[in-house]
């Protein structure tokens, strides 16, 4: 059995003041299906542009997991900022990657969320590109196809060499690493995933190894395997070295 979930950091209890070190990266777990009275209270600090894409979800639960992701996201940075959730504002790159605007930017805290299925994950720092992933595992999906269409041939090989018991972890552990990295670098899915490499088997250390065949870009970026809870893979990419990690629980 593969010990990626014993070497992935513990989720801490939700602490009654949160400090957010220069040198330090923070990622949140929450549960996106919270009762309907916690809902409304999150969905009064949207903005009109979040309420907007909120009504375009044909499913009231998809509705309202977005609009806990979107509120939670809010609460968070507002912790952090120590500003009104609801007087935030954002902006966006050019491949959809959120930031804060206005006056909130300059303060230099960093942020990305994933959310799969019921379950969110919010990466904080300062002063970094970062970027977290959170996939629940689906049996139909982690295949040998996939890998061959989407990965790297050293990724694909790697995966075929696995036994088969561990193969559908290393194909999420291989897929979160990778999103991980393209959403710190804001490039979504524009960027091949062939077209930079990472390691693959569960248990040993997440590294990025190589982008577009070049070492030396790649080992200024770290990745950390995350064990977001049974059923799912998830990953933290941060440029640069030297900072701590750890990892909350969201618990009202």
């Amino acid at each position: 059995m593969s010990n990626l979930k014993l070497s992935a950091p513990s989720w801490c209890a939700l602490p009654e003041t949160v400090t957010l070190g220069k040198n330090e990266v923070h990622v949140w777990r929450a549960s996106l299906e919270l009762p309907s009275s916690q809902v409304q209270r999150l969905q009064r600090n949207l903005s009109e542009e979040e309420l907007e894409r909120a009504d375009r979800f044909h499913f009231q639960r998809h509705q309202a997991r977005f609009i806990v992701a979107r509120g939670l996201l809010r609460t968070i940075l507002g912790r952090y900022l120590k500003t009104d959730p609801g007087k935030l504002r954002f902006s966006y790159g050019s491949k959809g990657k959120p930031e804060l605007a206005g006056d909130m930017d300059r303060r230099g805290l960093r942020f990305n969320i994933s959310h799969s299925h019921n379950l969110a994950l919010f990466a904080m720092t300062y002063d970094r590109q970062i970027g977290v992933d959170v996939e629940r595992i689906r049996p139909d999906m982690a295949g040998a196809k996939i890998a061959e269409r989407f990965f790297s041939p050293r990724e694909a090989a790697a995966l075929r060499e696995l036994p088969a018991e561990v193969r559908k972890e290393a194909f999420y552990t291989c897929w979160t690493r990778k999103e991980a990295y393209l959403k710190a670098i804001g490039e979504g899915i524009t960027l091949r995933l062939d077209q930079f490499e990472v390691s693959v088997t569960p248990g040993e250390p997440a590294v990025l190894l190589s982008i577009n065949g070049d070492s030396k870009e790649a080992s200024s970026w770290c990745l950390k395997g995350l064990d977001p809870g049974p059923g799912f893979v998830g990953a933290l990419a941060v440029k640069g070295h030297g900072w701590d990690l750890r990892c909350w629980r969201w618990e009202e």
